[in-house]
């Protein structure tokens, strides 16, 4: 079995995202740990926290430099973190006095989690993009079927007409609330952390909140307090993710229902073939994102664990973010293309559609009722007459007519096409909450 599926050369075409996977990997990370180095000794310079030209030599070397993460192993197996290991390669690279002002002030935390933060900021520009091109797919195609009937199942039992177009708004309504709440989350999650050794930036008081917000400005990154302990930024981060699976989840768990053999109402994807039955296309892009959002899940779950450190630094749990919610991320990338191609090829089957409105006549029972009531039937009365007529081995409609005996056009008020209308404008109003760009 694979160490990772994300990871894995045989399943990661599958379940990883490759953008994603890089900007997550040991390269990306020293990367951006070095330019957040890099930009400490430019705003302490610009400061005059440290000299001036130091800061210059530094910002030069430190400006196209690569480190391999090879050669940060070693160092990272004896301190647990690898900052400790970078900044005596930095040091030598930079070299002269110089090299004793880089990281001045700074602890490990504050590197590592400031560069995990610059990567979450690109990644999330990723996920950002996928996922309004997501939603304007689901809308038009919301839009194209709009008037296409469909038999609504709440509880896994049908129960009221709806249109497949409501339906498909339904999919994109949690990821458009997962859009409109991206701005918010950006301010308050993609913090810089600068705390120094114990959170209050004792080795260079008074001026470690100047550095903090210098930096912040420098990385285009929000200014604030030391977060060293205060893991909310993450833990807002993993779930604002899980929200994108979950809506993701949703229309993929629907696509599998409509399209099971006996039901085929729908169909998308690219389908996969068994090993034995020639006759089957599996929903395997359905399928996939149903075990990433349960891969989530669970990361998710880890990161949770992860939310409660000790005292000033705790490094049993901090580890668990750098496990967890890289996991996240590729997750959600990789679930969010499957789910674009799923749009994308978004099928309705005229004859499953038909097939199960004209087996469910009592799928306007409720609007009988109603209809009842308003005719002067007591309500548990109403309830009890139509039940019966659902339930007879006679045809609901001739039921109902026989049963009433009330001057009621009954084939006009239980049309289908009466839904049409009202799905049609619970669409348009779930839609329109969007934040047009």
């Amino acid at each position: 079995m694979p160490v990772s599926l994300f990871s894995s050369s045989i399943h990661s075409p599958l379940f990883a995202d490759d953008d994603l996977a890089r900007l997550f990997g040991d390269a990306s990370d020293v990367a951006h740990m070095v330019q957040v180095e890099r930009a400490l000794a430019i705003v302490e310079g610009n400061l005059e926290i440290i000299p001036a030209d130091a800061a210059h030599a530094i910002a030069e070397t430190l400006q196209n430099l690569r480190i391999e993460p090879t050669d940060l192993a070693e160092g990272t197996r004896s301190a647990g973190v690898p900052v400790p290991a970078l900044v005596s390669e930095l040091r030598k690279r930079v070299g002269g006095t110089a090299a004793n002002w880089i990281h001045w002030g700074a602890t490990s935390q504050d590197i590592i989690d400031t560069a995990m933060i610059l990567q979450v900021k690109a990644a999330l520009g990723l996920q950002s993009a996928r996922l309004e091109k997501l939603i304007d797919t689901l809308e038009r195609q919301s839009e194209r079927l709009a008037t296409r009937l469909m038999a609504g199942r709440t509880r896994s039992q049908v129960s009221t007409p709806i249109t497949l177009g409501y339906r498909i708004a339904q999919w994109a309504h949690p990821l458009i609330d997962a859009e409109a709440a991206l701005p918010e989350l950006r301010r308050t999650a993609l913090r810089v952390q600068f705390g120094g050794a114990s959170g209050i930036n004792t080795a260079i008081a008074p001026n470690g909140p100047a550095v903090a917000e210098a930096l912040a400005r420098e990385l285009d990154l929000e200014a604030g307090p030391s977060w060293h302990v205060n893991r909310t930024p993450v833990l807002a981060i993993a779930a604002w993710l899980q929200q994108v699976s979950s809506g993701l989840a949703k229309m993929a768990g629907d696509l599998v229902l409509l399209g099971r053999s006996e039901i085929a109402e729908l169909s998308s994807g690219t389908g996969g073939g068994s090993s034995t039955m020639p006759q089957k296309a599996n929903p395997v892009q359905s399928e996939t994102i149903l075990a990433l959002n349960r891969i989530v899940i669970a990361a998710q779950a880890g990161l949770v664990s992860a939310g409660s450190p000790l005292e000033e630094r705790d490094g049993s749990v901090w580890p668990l973010e750098w496990h967890f919610l890289p996991q996240i991320m590729i997750a959600v990338g990789a679930a969010l293309t499957h789910a674009q191609l799923l749009a994308e090829t978004l099928v309705s089957n005229e004859t499953g559609l038909d097939r199960t409105l004209e087996a469910h006549p009592e799928l306007m029972a409720e609007t009988a009722s109603f209809v009842l009531a308003r005719h002067g039937v007591p309500r548990a009365e109403a309830k009890k007459l139509v039940g019966d007529a659902a339930s007879g081995s006679s045809p609901f409609l001739e039921s109902l007519k026989s049963a009433s005996n009330l001057d009621v056009d009954w084939d006009e008020e239980l049309s289908l096409q009466s839904a049409i209308a009202p799905a049609s404008e619970m669409s348009k109003e779930i839609f329109a909450r969007r934040l047009r760009r």
